[in-house]
């Protein structure tokens, strides 16, 4: 689960990581309270107001229709109010976005912390994340801090650092020193990073997360470290260990379709393509998409119904499914092992006719536990779904349906 970047912060917080201070505002009235709270409280001249929407590059994305930037530095209160104007309730146009961009709801008003100092303000990257590879945790860090880490891993691999940590013994001293070292710090920077970076794992593994992403980190030019961005991702699988956590979640940054498909128990994810698929466990999902392809189609959707398959979960993931304008086709590919396939066929038959007019058509996969009855009771329904055993006959259908043959 994705959460927005001043709810990673407060979370980074309260794990003892030194961060940017900010104050969320919903309105631009909202905006120069905070503005004012902030500068009175951090005796900051100037504040940032950042746009929050669950996707990175906003500092070089822009507002559509505008020059406007999804990061912007306020020199005023009168500034903040004229910049929030512009972002709250337009959309933001992001290289992770896409061409589509999100609608802005709410900004961070947050400190600006680049003040001049004894020494220039320096930005690193820090990140840690899972390496399923090793079945460690790996935290990497960087001094190209401020770009994209797939443009730095790109251009110039030997600039990332990376420390793993076995997950039988936890990281250790010598670790966090290694990595503060990479980054060539010294002095207070230096004992400042160690802090900063067993801080940041301690919150990492304690909320279960998938991936903490600080980037930038920055020193201060009083040799203060701390985090001025948090992309964080938690793992949804172990969200009811934190029910706190859980209220996180703000399902108006996801997609619609995927937030109901939640809602009636369904593992769904929507795709570019032309054929929706619904199926039962994961692995054959995937297996469904490849032969979709060799088809000459492209998904449209991973759809996981799971092994309790029945009338109501079809017709919710058929709605689902039709709710998406490019698909052309759908097939259903269902391995009877715990569900029954005769069953499924039922569900099949009564969801077409509680959605009705389905004006596309249908391929219904059956293999296993009454196979053979869920093929004559979706053949001998009079209704546009056409059935198959074999899953090369299943291919070879939507392959007329897409050309228009069958």
């Amino acid at each position: 689960m994705n959460i927005h970047e001043y709810q990673g912060k407060e979370i980074l917080k309260h794990y003892g990581v030194r961060i940017q201070e900010g104050i969320v505002a919903e309105s631009p009235e909202k905006a120069v309270e905070a503005a004012k709270k902030i500068m009175a409280e951090t005796n900051s001249k100037f504040v940032v107001v950042k746009s929050q929407i669950h996707a990175g590059g906003r500092g070089k994305g822009k507002i559509r229709g505008t020059e406007q930037r999804g990061v912007q530095l306020a020199k005023s209160v009168d500034e903040v109010r004229d910049i929030t104007k512009n972002i709250i309730g337009n959309v933001l146009v992001t290289h992770q976005t896409g061409p589509e961009g999100k609608k802005v709801n709410k900004v961070l008003v947050a400190q600006d912390v680049y003040y001049p100092g004894a020494s220039e303000p320096k930005e690193y990257y820090i990140g840690i994340l899972l390496d399923r590879a090793r079945a460690c945790n790996v935290i990497m860090a960087s001094t190209e801090g401020g770009m994209d880490i797939e443009e730095v891993a790109e251009k110039s691999p030997e600039k990332i650092v990376k420390e793993w940590v076995d997950p039988a013994i936890g990281l250790q001293p010598f670790q966090v020193r290694n990595l503060a070292f990479a980054l060539g710090l010294k002095g207070d920077a230096f004992k400042e990073m160690v802090k900063f970076i067993s801080a940041l794992y301690r919150a990492y593994v304690e909320t279960d997360s998938s991936m903490f992403e600080i980037n930038p980190v920055l020193k201060t030019s009083d040799d203060k470290i701390l985090a001025v961005d948090a992309k964080v991702n938690l793992d949804d699988n172990a969200l009811y260990r934190h029910p706190d956590l859980q209220n996180l979640r703000d399902i108006t940054e996801e997609d619609p379709l995927e937030v109901e498909a939640t809602a009636n128990d369904l593992n769904y994810v929507k795709l570019d393509g032309n054929v929706g698929c619904m199926v039962n466990g994961a692995g054959l999902a995937m297996a469904t998409m490849d032969i979709i392809k060799l088809s000459g189609g492209e998904p449209a959707n991973f759809l996981d119904v799971g092994g309790g398959a029945n009338a109501k979960t079809v017709e919710a993931g058929f709605r689902i499914i039709l709710k998406d304008p490019n698909v052309k086709a759908i097939l259903i590919n269902i391995f009877g092992g715990i569900v029954r396939g005769d069953r499924v066929a039922t569900g099949v038959v009564e969801a077409y006719k509680a959605i009705g007019d389905i004006k596309v058509p249908i391929i219904v996969r059956l293999q296993g536990t009454n196979a053979e009855e869920g093929a004559r009771i979706i053949d001998e329904s009079g209704l546009k779904v056409f059935s198959a055993v074999q899953l090369k006959d299943a291919a070879e259908k939507v392959k007329q349906v897409l050309a228009g043959q069958a």
